[in-house]
């Protein structure tokens, strides 16, 4: 090939990693502006409380119910603060589950069993699993802060009469149970309506839907159904979401290991 013609050849070459480049800058930039949008919803809350209804249906269709309350306090540059106590049926009434979570790091979290009377902090690398026999692991049920992962824009899209921005992110945290997640967000509102999370063999392990937003405080919005399918067992877990309120009063206090216990 004449000295010529291969400058060319390499100058096409390089301006097309250069197009590339941009390109995969430009979706990132923007699927990072999505996910900032789409997180600003759930901000400013300042703390809340609300008692869900816990369905768990088994891969022949049996229901059992389990009840809960659920507490949650906005923090200030870091992540937020929930505890999690089951009240019903008796063999979990009192399981109760606190967690930090946070903007940068891995998120911490403590279970507290009482028939062991003992709390115990739960290792990151143990928090993937089935928690109490749900389709959620512990992980799930974290907050979701936007600095945990890495968010790409993949393309529109639309179903159901809607148009959504579908977006790519990608944990950062080296013991999350997931490889990506693919995010379905209203171009409305930014609301997300529905998540597919992908195993460590890149599998499509579950899906979860969000049903069914209100408004609170004329700017938060909150889902009162979110439904996790895992189509590895067939199974299924849907929270429901009931007497939802805001500013209740939560501290910090009402967030500590000790609270775990003293929980009901």
């Amino acid at each position: 090939m004449k000295p010529t013609r291969l400058l060319i050849v390499l100058g096409h070459i390089l301006a097309l990693g250069v197009a590339t480049a941009a390109s995969s800058t430009n979706d990132l930039d923007r699927g990072l502006e999505i996910a900032k949008a789409s997180d600003s919803n759930f901000s400013g809350y300042g703390d809340s409380k609300t008692t869900l209804k816990m369905l768990l249906k088994d891969r022949k269709g049996f229901v059992t119910e389990r009840v809960m309350e659920m507490r949650l306090l906005e923090i200030a540059n870091d992540g937020d603060k929930s505890l999690i106590v089951f009240d019903s049926p008796r063999d979990v009434r009192g399981v109760a589950v606190l967690s930090y979570a946070h903007k940068v790091g891995s998120d911490e979290q403590w279970l507290y069993l009482p028939a062991l009377k003992r709390v115990k902090r739960v290792a990151s690398k143990n928090r993937t699993g089935p928690f109490l026999g749900s389709e959620f692991s512990l992980e799930d049920l974290s907050f979701q802060e936007i600095e945990k992962y890495s968010h790409r824009y993949i393309r529109d899209d639309s179903f159901d009469g809607d148009e959504f921005f579908l977006i790519e992110r990608v944990p950062l945290d080296p013991y999350s149970g997931y490889t990506k997640q693919l995010v379905w967000i209203e171009k409305e509102n930014f609301l997300i309506r529905q998540i597919h999370h992908y195993d460590k063999k890149s599998f499509h392990l579950k899906t979860q839907y969000f049903k069914n937003y209100k408004k609170y405080l004329e700017r938060i919005w909150r889902p009162t159904e979110i439904e996790m399918i895992n189509h590895q067992t067939k199974k299924t877990t849907t929270l429901l979401f009931e007497q939802l309120t805001f500013n209740t009063g939560l501290t910090n206090k009402d967030f500590t290991q000790n609270s775990l216990k003293r929980a009901k």
